[in-house]
């Protein structure tokens, strides 16, 4: 089929849609991405793009249509104003362009407003438009940028219903999501939850396969990897730091990425001495990633305490997974249950750097025998759930007609 893809971030911005569309593009579809600028997470235009460089390119046999927008910066009014102009620049584009496709395919994680140009061209081409679910508004917009003001968030709730409304399928990345969205007056029937997998690089590896040194072989290793976020509650690691720092317990955070919170995380380690406890490491290639689990005891993942923090599944849980890695979780809801139907690993409630520790120290005195139990488990969850092949066979049958 002839695809359009509505994305706000793609490559180089590291989005499993990068992955999706290069799949669809090996079986057989032609597929063109509508996107901006990439700026995400840093704030600003990577180098070697912006309004006059590389609006248009073909990566992977994906085309790509970069739309002008205002890079995101790094507070709430430049987030909104990203969010706009987005909307803006991608009203004229579904106006006016001349492009036909078959079908539109919109990637939703926030902003939710993304899906706006997807809506106007499907509407103008009288074309099928299907979303993909994977962040709730205006929840989510709420805690972004902390409006409060009742009148502005009835405008939003129309919007989202405006998009529910005019999209033929709606696709959600956690179970939890489909509630949330009937309870808005949707009908479940044009929904389907179709969880994120995660991409075939991602596999077991033996200590010796990798070439990893920075990790230290003498302490217990909790790795995190992704965007180090506001939204990721990451902060649980510094005051869970200093417990296992009281307690003198041989073990240490390795958080691996960048994001907006970073470096007020860094000057909180710094400010504490906790640098035995916490080590940064900068963003990685997505490939080499599974050399790092590799050398990991647990892969960690936790998210800050809010309205709907419990009913999000991130995509790292299904990358930790494929590594058949051992999870260590501070999160309730959606994420909590599925670690623990996995039974390849432990989750505390979020929020609660005590019990995280606690769960730590009862980690560190597990046996070798139960370590492996875990990792075979972890991955074997990842075959019966996350497999890519798996879910991509799922989407062109359910999704692409």
């Amino acid at each position: 089929m002839k695809l359009l893809i509505i994305s706000q971030y793609y490559y180089p911005e590291q989005f499993r849609i990068n992955n999706i569309c290069q799949e669809l593009v090996k079986r057989g579809h032609q597929v063109t991405v509508l996107t901006g600028i990439p700026n995400y997470p840093e704030g600003k235009f990577y180098p070697g793009y912006g309004y006059r460089k590389k609006r248009t390119e073909s990566k992977d046999g994906v085309e790509i249509i970069r739309l002008p927008i205002i890079p995101r910066g790094r507070n709430p009014l430049m987030l909104i104003l990203n969010y706009i102009s987005f909307v803006v620049s991608g009203f004229f584009w579904a106006k006016f362009t001349r492009k036909d496709f078959e079908q539109v395919f919109i990637y939703e994680v926030s902003p939710m407003t993304q899906a706006l140009p997807g809506i106007w061209y499907g509407k103008r081409k009288k074309v099928k438009k299907d979303i993909y679910v994977m962040d709730l508004w205006p929840e989510s917009i709420e805690l972004a940028t902390k409006i409060s003001n009742k009148f502005i968030l009835k405008q939003v709730n129309k919007l989202v219903d405006y998009i529910y409304k005019n999209c033929d399928t709606i696709l959600t990345s956690s179970e939890s999501f489909i509630d949330n969205i009937q309870k808005r007056g949707h009908s479940k029937a044009k929904m389907m939850f179709w969880p994120q997998y995660a991409e075939e690089f991602y596999l077991p590896l033996q200590k010796e396969q990798s070439k990893i040194e920075e990790l230290e072989n003498d302490k217990f290793k909790i790795i995190f990897a992704g965007n180090i976020g506001y939204a990721q509650g990451l902060d649980i690691v510094v005051d869970t730091a200093k417990i296992l720092k009281k307690k003198q317990l041989k073990a240490k955070f390795y958080l691996i990425g960048n994001g907006r919170a970073k470096e007020e995380l860094k000057e909180k380690v710094k400010k504490d001495k906790l640098e035995d406890y916490v080590q940064f490491i900068d963003k990685q290639p997505a490939e080499k990633i599974p050399e790092y689990y590799a050398n990991a005891d647990m892969a960690f993942i936790t998210l800050k305490k809010n309205i709907i923090s419990d009913q999000i599944l991130p995509a790292k849980l299904a990358s930790y997974f494929a590594c058949g890695v051992p999870i260590l979780g501070c999160a309730d809801g959606e994420i909590k249950d599925v670690i623990e139907k996995s039974e390849a690993g432990y989750c505390v409630e979020a929020g609660n750097p005590k019990k995280l520790a606690e769960q730590i120290e009862q980690c560190i005195q597990l046996p070798d025998k139960e370590w492996k139990n875990m990792r075979q488990l972890s991955r074997k969850f990842y075959l019966d759930n996350y497999e890519q092949q798996l879910l991509l066979d799922k989407f062109e049958e359910k999704i692409l007609k």
